[in-house]
């Protein structure tokens, strides 16, 4: 009889723990850069970690869904408005190489402004793009004058 009624309580303790345990807030999403000065090291892991399910690895995107980053005006033109797309997401439909994409990209705000420039430089000189670096601080003045509104 002791050994149920120790079970039982067992039982009772861990089931108030997790139940404790669940109710805690969510804790933000981080990603961890490696030690590295190199934006395109670091620009890579957060594209692995964030774009890559979307975009793809070789940066092609999903036909008639998410478009490519390869040699794109979005990509390899005017940085504040793709800066701006990252921090605010995208709902248009849009036409790149004659095809249509409709699917939704999610703001990314929660992002830090290096992690922003980071991968950013990394999508603008990948896959065969040539185009100059995102740094922090042209996300910085972007984010800034995009809160103002």
């Amino acid at each position: 009889m002791a050994l149920k009624r120790t079970a039982f309580l067992v039982f009772v303790i861990f089931f108030s723990l997790t139940s404790i345990y669940a109710q805690v807030k969510p804790v933000k999403r981080v990603i961890h850069h490696r030690v590295s000065s190199s934006p395109m090291v670091r620009g890579k892991i957060v594209y692995n970690s964030i774009c890559l399910a979307c975009h793809m690895a070789d940066g092609g995107g999903v036909p008639n869904m998410n478009p490519p980053l390869i040699n794109t005006d979005y990509v390899l033109g005017n940085k504040t408005r793709l800066i701006k797309i990252v921090l605010n997401g995208f709902k248009e439909d849009v036409q790149i190489n004659g095809q249509s994409f409709s699917n939704n990209m999610t703001p990314h705000k929660d992002l830090k402004d290096r992690q922003i420039a980071d991968v950013l430089t990394y999508v603008r000189k990948s896959f065969g793009n040539k185009a100059s670096r995102i740094t922090a601080l042209e996300v910085k003045k972007v984010r800034a004058a995009n809160t103002l509104k």
